[in-house]
C-alpha cells in the first residue's frame, strides 16, 4: 500500500491498472501494447495523478530530453513565431526547450554554449550572429539562416527566390523603377541572397533599380535622405520598393507618410518574413512569407537524427507571396 502523501510510482500505477510493471513502462514510453491495456494504464495514471520522473528517465537513457534554442529576442514577431513552432515541434516529441535570448550579442552566444554544455542538453538550434562561435563537438547543432560549415546543417528559406518573387510581383503590378532597401548585420548568411534575387529579377524583367544598404547601427533617417535624393516635384522616382524585412517595410511606410507619399498609390512596398498582426491576423504589409512552421519542424527533425554526417549542409524551403495592403491589387 502506498504511504499517505507520498508521490505515486510506476508500481502503484501497475497495481491500480491490474497490469505488469513492464506494460506501464511501455505505455509511458510510447511503445505498442494492447488497446485495453493502454486505456487501463492511462486511466490509472490520471486517477493517481502520476507524473513521469523525466530526470530519472533521462539518466537511464543518457538523455535530458532538453534542446536549447539560441535566438536574438522574442520581441521581434518573426523570432517569436519561430520560438513558438520550435517549442511545439519539440513537445510533440516529448522534448523540452531551453530558451536562450542573446540580443545579437556574440559574447552572450558563446556563454550560452557553455551553459548548455553544463546543463547537458541533447542538442542546440541556433540563429546566431557570432562568426567565430565555438561549438562543442559532442553536442548536435542545427543553424538557422547561417551556414557554419563542417557537419552542421543549416535550415533557411529560399531567400534568392523570395527576392526574385518580390520583383516579379512589383513588375506585374506595373512598376518600372524599383529600389532595394536593407538594414542589418554584415555577417554572411542566407538572408543576404534576397539582394541577389532582387537584382536577378530586375534584370529578367528589364526594370531600372537602385539599392540603399545600411548597417545595424546606422540611423533610419538615411533612408529618408535617400528618398529625398530621388524626389522631383514631390514625386518619388521609384514606384516600387522591396524591403529586406517586414519591420523595415513598416518603418519605410512611416518615412514615406512623413514625406506625404502614399502607399500603395504613389509607391508600392513589399517586405519579407510574413509577419501577421496578433500572430495570425492580417499581414502587416504585402510580403514574402517564410514557412516558419516548416523551418521549425525541419530544424528539430535534423537535430534529433542519430547520424550528423548524413545531414545535408543546407536546406532551403520555399517561400510565397501574400497581399498585405501595400501593393495595388
Amino acid at each position: 500500500m502506498r504511504k499517505k502523501n507520498s508521490s505515486p510510482t510506476m508500481k502503484d500505477v501497475a497495481l491500480e491498472a491490474g497490469v505488469a510493471l513492464g506494460t506501464v513502462s511501455k505505455v509511458i514510453n510510447g511503445l505498442p501494447v494492447g488497446e485495453s491495456y493502454r486505456l487501463r494504464v492511462e486511466e490509472a495514471i490520471q486517477k493517481l495523478d502520476y507524473h513521469v520522473n523525466s530526470y530519472a528517465q533521462g539518466l537511464k537513457a543518457n538523455k535530458t530530453y532538453t534542446i536549447a534554442l539560441l535566438i536574438p529576442n522574442t520581441s521581434n514577431p518573426f523570432f517569436a513565431k519561430l520560438v513558438h513552432h520550435i517549442n511545439t515541434s519539440l513537445l510533440r516529441r516529448k522534448y523540452r526547450m531551453l530558451l536562450c535570448t542573446t540580443d545579437y550579442n556574440p559574447k552572450m552566444e558563446q556563454e550560452y554554449i557553455t551553459i548548455t554544455k553544463q546543463n547537458k542538453v541533447d542538442g542546440i538550434i541556433g540563429l546566431t550572429y557570432n562568426p567565430n562561435l565555438h561549438l562543442e563537438e559532442n553536442i548536435p547543432f542545427v543553424s538557422i539562416d547561417r551556414p557554419m560549415g563542417g557537419h552542421i546543417p543549416c535550415v533557411a528559406s529560399d531567400n534568392f527566390a523570395g527576392g526574385q518573387i518580390a520583383v516579379e510581383k512589383l513588375a506585374d503590378l506595373g512598376c518600372k523603377n524599383v529600389a532595394f532597401l536593407r538594414i542589418g548585420s554584415s555577417l554572411e548568411g542566407e538572408p543576404n541572397k534576397r539582394k541577389a534575387g532582387f537584382e536577378n529579377g530586375c534584370l529578367l524583367r528589364g526594370l531600372s533599380f537602385s539599392e540603399k544598404i545600411l548597417q545595424d547601427n546606422d540611423p533610419l533617417s538615411e533612408f529618408e535622405n535617400f528618398f529625398r535624393e530621388h524626389l522631383s516635384d514631390g514625386k518619388l522616382e521609384f514606384d516600387g520598393l522591396f524591403c529586406v524585412t517586414d519591420y523595415l517595410a513598416y518603418k519605410t511606410i512611416k518615412i514615406l507618410a512623413k514625406m506625404n507619399l502614399r502607399v500603395p498609390e504613389d509607391v508600392q512596398v513589399i517586405g519579407f518574413d510574413g509577419v501577421q498582426a496578433f500572430g495570425d491576423g492580417d499581414y502587416l504589409c504585402s510580403t514574402i512569407v517564410q514557412p516558419v512552421p516548416d523551418i521549425a519542424e525541419m530544424c528539430v527533425e535534423l537535430l534529433l537524427q542519430e547520424t550528423m554526417s548524413t545531414k545535408p549542409p543546407l536546406i532551403c524551403l520555399p517561400v510565397s507571396y501574400a497581399y498585405g495592403g501595400t501593393t495595388k491589387e
